[in-house]
C-alpha cells in the first residue's frame, strides 16, 4: 500500500479525494458509504411513493396526469414521462403538430434522445416495459450521479463537507426525481461527471460527457461556458507566474469547448431538418408557456420578466433582480470559492443558462439540482447546526411535494 493510500488519498488527474469517509468511529471506503446514504434515500422515497400510491388507489384519488395503466411503474412515471416512451417506442414525429390558428403544439421534440434510447435497449435486453425499464434507468443512474458528487466536492473541501452535500443531494426535498422515468439523474451523472473532468484538468474528457448531457436535457451549455471561464482565469494566472497553462492544455479547453458548445446547439437544428418545420424545437418548447403567460415570442434573458411582471408587475421585476443579486453574492462567498473555480463557474454558467432560456414555474425547483456541488460548502455542510435544519427540512417537505406534484400541479 502506498503512502497516500494509507493516508486515505486517491489522486486522479492531480486532484486529490478522501479514499475513505469517518462514519461513527469507524472508517469506510467512501463508495461504500455513499452508496449506502443513496440506497437509504431511495428507500425512504420509495416508502413515501408507495404508502401515497396505495392511498390513491384506494381512495380513489384525482390524478394530476392521466394514467391509462395504473400500477406503481406508471404513477413513477407520471407528467410528462409518456412523452420518453413515446419516443422510446416510436420515435419521433416528422411533423410538427399545429392548432387551427398554426400555433404549435406539445410535442416530443421538447425532450431529448439519450434518456429514452436507454431505457429501450434496457426493454429491449430484458423485455421490460418502458416504465419499469426506465425506472431502472434512472435509479441506477441517480446512484452513478451521486458518486461522481461526492468525488468532485472531497476533491476540494475534504469527505466530510462532500458527505453532506451527497446527503443533501439524496434527501432533498425533490429527489424523487433520481428514481422515476425521467431524465434527470442521468442529466445529473452526466453533467458532474464533466465538472469532475474540469477539475481534474482532464478536457479532452469533457467532450463524451458534454455531447452526451447535449443530447439528454436542455442545459449542457453551462459547461463550455463555464470551460470558456475557467480558461481565461488559468490564462490570467499563467501570465502572473502563479501557475503553469501548457499549450496542449490551453488546445484542449479550445477543442472541448468548441465540441460540447455545438453539441448544445445541435438539437433544435435536428428538429428543425427533420420536421422541416422553421424553429420546430423553440416554438415546441414554448408551448409549455401558453398556460403561464400565454403565447410569446422567445427573446432571450427576458422569461424570468415576463414571468413575474404578469404575475405581480413591478414587485415581480424587483423579486428577479432580487434573486439575481442573492445568486450572485452566494457565489462571491469566500465557502462557495472554497469548491475551486470550476465549480463556482459552472454554477454561475448553469444559472445564467436558467436566467436566459428558462420560465421560472414549478419546475425550476427541480432544475436547480445540478447547482448540488454548491451545498459541499463548508459554511453550510461544515455547520451542524444548519445541515441538520437542511436535512430535517428535505425530509419534511418531500412527502408535501409528492401530494402537490402528484395531484394537484406539475413538477
Amino acid at each position: 500500500m502506498s503512502v497516500r493510500e494509507r493516508l486515505g488519498v486517491l489522486v486522479e488527474g492531480g486532484i486529490a479525494s478522501p479514499a475513505r469517509i469517518r462514519v461513527a468511529g469507524r472508517e469506510y471506503r467512501w463508495w461504500v458509504v455513499i452508496l449506502a446514504v443513496y440506497l437509504a434515500s431511495r428507500v425512504f422515497t420509495t416508502t413515501l411513493m408507495v404508502s401515497l400510491f396505495v392511498a390513491a388507489t384506494v381512495g380513489d384519488w384525482h390524478f394530476a396526469s392521466s394514467r391509462t395503466e395504473p400500477n406503481f411503474w406508471t404513477f413513477s412515471g407520471s407528467w410528462d414521462a409518456s412523452y420518453y416512451r413515446k419516443i422510446a417506442e416510436g420515435g419521433y414525429p416528422t411533423t410538427i403538430p399545429t392548432d387551427g390558428d398554426g400555433n404549435v403544439q406539445q410535442n416530443s421534440w421538447a425532450f431529448l434522445p439519450l434518456f429514452p434510447v436507454i431505457a429501450r435497449g434496457l426493454m429491449f435486453v430484458t423485455g421490460l416495459g418502458f416504465y419499469p425499464a426506465a425506472v431502472i434507468v434512472a435509479t441506477v443512474f441517480g446512484a452513478a450521479a451521486t458518486l461522481v458528487l461526492y468525488r468532485l466536492v472531497a476533491s476540494r473541501v475534504g469527505a466530510s463537507n462532500a458527505l453532506w452535500a451527497a446527503v443533501f443531494f439524496c434527501f432533498g426535498p425533490l429527489s424523487f426525481v433520481l428514481q422515476i422515468a425521467y431524465a434527470e439523474s442521468l442529466f445529473f451523472f452526466l453533467m458532474f461527471a464533466g465538472l469532475w473532468a474540469m477539475m481534474a484538468r482532464r478536457y479532452w474528457l469533457i467532450i463524451p460527457f458534454g455531447v452526451a448531457a447535449a443530447f439528454t436535457k436542455p442545459g449542457e451549455l453551462a459547461l463550455p461556458l463555464a470551460l470558456g471561464i475557467v480558461f481565461i482565469a488559468r490564462l490570467l494566472a499563467a501570465r502572473r507566474g502563479r501557475e503553469p497553462f501548457a499549450w496542449r492544455e490551453r488546445a484542449a479547453v479550445i477543442v472541448a469547448g468548441g465540441v460540447t458548445a455545438v453539441a448544445g446547439l445541435a438539437w433544435p437544428l435536428i428538429a428543425s431538418f427533420v420536421t422541416g418545420f422553421p424553429d420546430a424545437y423553440v416554438e415546441t418548447e414554448l408551448s409549455w408557456w401558453t398556460g403561464f403567460i400565454g403565447r410569446v415570442a422567445f427573446v432571450p434573458l427576458t422569461p424570468w420578466f415576463l414571468f413575474t411582471w404578469k404575475y405581480a408587475s413591478v414587485i415581480g421585476a424587483l423579486l428577479v433582480v432580487a434573486a439575481i443579486a442573492g445568486f450572485a453574492w452566494l457565489l462571491s462567498r469566500r465557502s462557495v470559492r472554497a469548491l475551486g473555480t470550476e465549480v463556482v463557474a459552472f454554477a454561475a454558467s448553469y444559472g445564467l443558462y436558467l436566467f436566459a432560456v428558462f420560465l421560472p414555474q414549478q419546475s425550476l425547483f427541480r432544475l436547480l439540482m445540478p447547482l448540488a456541488p454548491l451545498a459541499g460548502a463548508p459554511a453550510l455542510a461544515g455547520n451542524r447546526k444548519a445541515r441538520m435544519i437542511v436535512l430535517i427540512s428535505g425530509i419534511a417537505v418531500q412527502p408535501i411535494a409528492l401530494v402537490l406534484l402528484w395531484f394537484i400541479g406539475y413538477p
